[in-house]
């Protein structure tokens, strides 16, 4: 859990990182990159690994749609004003995806990989948990690598340190911004495909997991994908934790869900930059 947690907080990093801006609508988008993962799957016919990859880059390009469409016109606007485009965008996704069928009934994906679980050290662990943590494994290296020594990742880098300056240099921000929200559907499809194989497809899970994971991004700092890594972690344990030892005794319920908003009330009060996320000292 704590690995998807780090996953699904990766898209929202990537996109504040380069334009200070929160996606509200990021659940949306997951559940979205699950359903067509599904729909290639069942209803094409296509090998669940290549649909995988399939709705990633297809979500690629929506997310760079939505931004080019939506969002670019509001390059220098308030920031509240952007926000709320992302909300209006959430209840728009949320209706059109509740006019297919996806939207009311539950679905599975076939299985496709071994059911005897393995066994470490008398830990249990499943093959489609496992295969999800080595996915996302190598999709958070690969986007580490490219934002450390790739061209477009420096300047992704840079336009998030300082949007003047990058445009002195000849970098070219709305384009940045345009990579940074297609990045971030490439990871929420990434993440909707691994979280329908293990839980089933829900819409309702799946959209409500974008704003399950939000305590994590704040939890690690919004503009820090190690900490988005860190803290995905983190957060994943305690509610393992709280579910194992807290729920059903003392007569206490439901433990896991709660923690991690209060976890997000405390680092708020007393570290509202988050555990790695860049504390910005401003001269007035």
């Amino acid at each position: 859990m704590g690995a998807i947690y780090a996953l699904s907080a990766l898209g929202f990093v990537l996109i504040y990182k380069s334009s200070r801006v929160l996606n509200i609508a990021h659940g949306q988008i997951i559940a979205a990159g699950a359903f067509i993962t599904y729909a290639l799957t069942v209803w094409v016919g296509v090998h669940i690994i290549f649909s995988f990859i399939v709705s990633m880059v297809i979500t690629f390009f929506l997310a760079m749609s939505v931004e080019r469409v939506f969002l670019r016109r509001l390059i220098g606007e308030p920031i509240i004003s952007v926000i709320m485009v992302t909300i209006g965008l959430m209840s728009i996704i949320d209706g059109l995806i509740y006019l297919t069928p996806f939207g009311s009934v539950n679905y599975s994906f076939p299985a496709f990989l071994p059911t005897e679980p393995l066994i470490f050290g008398g830990i249990s662990i499943s093959w489609t948990q496992l295969v999800g943590v080595l996915v996302t494994a190598v999709l958070i290296f690969t986007l580490s690598w490219f934002f450390k020594k790739s061209t477009l990742g420096i300047s992704m880098r840079a336009v998030s340190d300082d949007q003047l300056a990058s445009m002195s240099v000849g970098i070219s921000v709305p384009k940045v911004f345009g990579l940074a929200w297609a990045m971030a559907g490439l990871s929420a499809a990434a993440a909707g495909s691994i979280i329908g194989n293990i839980t089933g497809l829900n819409f309702n899970t799946l959209h409500a997991f974008g704003i399950t994971v939000f305590p994590v991004v704040i939890l690690g700092g919004l503009d820090s994908i190690f900490g988005a890594v860190a803290a995905g972690i983190i957060m994943g344990l305690i509610q393992q934790f709280a579910s194992g030892y807290l729920d059903g005794h003392w007569g206490l319920n439901g433990t896991a869900g709660v923690l991690p908003y209060i976890i997000l009330l405390v680092i708020l009060l007393f570290k509202p930059h988050g555990l790695f996320g860049t504390h910005e000292i401003e001269r007035v």
